[in-house]
């Protein structure tokens, strides 16, 4: 691969093989090798010793709504790529809304590429979007280089990315397969929602019963067995029902072709501690109980779920009122999911090599992004440097989010991300960002 112009050292490298102390040798942005920590460092290199922090690949977070074009002021790729880099991620996958347009055609494909290219701070791939009546466009979006193709099964609360009824799901779910793409599925049951009760105000328990459990349940069961009968590839989006826990590990056992997600607010925020008219904490589906979160951190253990991404959904801070009906549902972690992540995981009795599978390496696994996750020969060197011990407190005015709106705000978390590199060049020094070299990624067919 060329001369090594780059060592990074550390006592603590997380590689596939565990934790050791190595350098990690770095030419033209790619990882050549991990060698001994004592390896004599080539002529002409540059050494960058860590000492005790530790390195581990970059978070790739496939879940996160950038909102641009159109609705720039919720968030934009300079704001995100920026927050990402400061939390140590540095790959993220765009979602196709809340953008306008949405990324349903190639047309707007092109549209968001030419916004995000020279803002990005890190690399970023696109989602597309299956709407009711763009069935035609998912081939091209696909050729084009969309990593698969996002669809809702209730409403998105967005009128231009309307839901797919059972009929249409069908139709999408066949084309998809068709050319073995990826269909991934907010998945909540229209009509369990509808009969649910339908509160306003600022108690959180009162929104909390208006997305109940089951709706999920029933939207996951009936997705699954769509999959099953077209033998499709699916992905579930952002669960938060343990109940639906196990028909997906049942779903997995028989073969069916389906991966899960969940999220940091899922797993260490907890409904007992959302405060009345607190909508920072409004997500769909939404944060559930502390027992609930039990189950998912163990099925996160036992494989039935697959990763962890951030579905980072921000908006503007006056749609965040205190009426959780009115509200807008999204979370802003984008900066903070590593560190909160950890936080948790090891309370929980789990090791930063878990997190690293579930926040890298099964990830980039998901999107086929094989030259990313891991710290080996071969892939790029993108790296992050985590003093995992170290804590800090949550000041939402420091982040790098267009809008300083965070359920985390006064939070002690674990885990201070020292540095962000991006292909061998450092792009994040203790919240130094430097101008943008990210590239704009697309699927290899």
């Amino acid at each position: 691969m060329g001369t090594v112009e780059l060592v990074l050292r550390s006592t603590r490298v997380i590689t596939p093989e565990g934790t050791r102390a190595a350098s990690v040798a770095v030419s033209a942005g790619k990882i050549t090798a991990v060698e001994a920590y004592d390896a004599p460092v080539p002529d002409g290199a540059r050494l960058e010793d860590f000492g005790d922090d530790v390195l581990l690949p970059g978070i790739v977070d496939t879940h996160v709504h950038v909102n641009d074009p159109g609705r720039t002021e919720w968030e934009g790729f300079w704001t995100a790529t920026r927050a990402a880099a400061a939390g140590g991620i540095t790959t993220l996958v765009d979602m196709p809304l809340n953008s306008l347009p949405p990324t349903t055609t190639v047309d707007n494909l092109r549209t968001k590429k030419d916004v995000a290219r020279s803002k990005a701070h890190i690399d970023v791939g696109f989602w597309g979007g299956a709407l009711p009546d763009n069935v035609r466009d998912l081939k091209p979006l696909h050729d084009a280089g969309v990593y698969g193709f996002k669809c809702f099964l209730s409403p998105s609360g967005v009128d231009e990315f309307p839901h797919l009824n059972g009929d249409q799901l069908t139709a999408s779910m066949a084309e998809i397969a068709g050319f073995g793409g990826l269909l991934i599925v907010h998945a909540e049951d229209p009509h369990e929602l509808d009969v649910a009760p339908h509160h306003s105000g600022p108690k959180y328990d009162d929104y909390l019963a208006t997305r109940p459990r089951i709706s999920e349940d029933v939207a996951i069961k009936g997705l699954i067995d769509t999959a099953k009968r077209i033998g499709a590839r699916v992905h579930v989006l952002h669960l938060s029902s343990s109940d639906a826990l196990p028909l997906i590990a049942a779903a997995k056992a028989e073969g069916v072709k389906l991966t899960v997600e969940t999220c940091p607010h899922y797993l260490t925020l907890t409904a007992e501690e959302v405060p009345d008219g607190a909508s920072e904490f409004k997500c769909c589906p939404p944060i559930r109980e502390a027992a609930n979160q039990d189950l998912l951190w163990e099925a996160l253990a036992d494989g039935t779920i697959d990763c962890i991404v951030t579905d980072h959904s921000p908006s503007t801070a006056d749609l965040k009122t205190d009426d959780f009906a009115t509200a807008w549902g999204g979370i802003s972690g984008l900066q903070l999911s590593l560190s909160a992540v950890w936080t948790e995981a090891r309370k929980r009795g789990y090791s930063l090599e878990d997190v690293v599978r579930w926040m890298s390496e099964r990830t980039s696994a998901l999107v086929g992004l094989d030259q990313k996750g891991a710290i080996e020969a071969g892939r790029d060197a993108d790296i992050a440097v985590l003093a995992p011990e170290e804590t800090f407190t949550v000041d939402a005015a420091e982040l790098q989010h267009r809008n300083k709106v965070t359920a985390y705000a006064g939070k002690t978390l674990h885990g201070v991300v020292k540095s962000t590199w991006l292909r061998g060049r450092r792009i994040q020094h203790n919240g130094e960002l430097t101008e943008p070299t990210g590239r704009l990624l697309e699927r290899k067919n």
